[in-house]
């Protein structure tokens, strides 16, 4: 912000609407090294990129704490949204294991029914003698 000149009037912003954008892992990521660099600040690089300061606090927290449980674990760090694709793939294959299990045991249950009636059909049928 520059000071206006002497004959110059002050000029006021004012904000009317709030726009909100998506980062880039790219753009999260570089904002949050250069927020870690010596002598550089959460507020200024945030005021810099237009990020309100506590998204970049919250970035930088996710971030650290992302990159110690993936170096723990030995594992890469997956996004949010790719973990979420994951966990509805495996809620679909689990409703499909779900449905072919009970296929499954109503076939079990049909084919032992067929069984039982082929016996039946089989055995000899006693003579009109034998009735009571």
């Amino acid at each position: 912000m520059t000071r206006p000149s002497a004959n110059e009037a002050p000029t006021v912003e004012v904000v009317t609407e709030i726009q909100r954008r998506r980062w880039s892992i790219d753009e999260k990521l570089r904002m949050v090294e250069e927020s870690d660099l010596p002598g550089m600040t959460v507020s200024y690089v945030a005021r810099k990129n237009g990020v309100a300061p506590s998204l970049l606090f919250r970035w930088r927290k996710l971030m650290k704490k992302g990159g110690k449980v993936a170096v723990q674990a030995g594992d890469d760090v997956v996004s949010v949204a790719e973990a979420r694709v994951l966990k509805k793939r495996i809620r679909d294959l689990e409703r499909l294991l779900g449905k072919k299990t009970m296929e499954v045991e109503i076939l079990k249950d049909a084919l032992e029914l067929a069984r039982e009636k082929k016996l039946i059909s089989r055995s000899a049928l006693p003579f009109k003698e034998d009735i009571p």
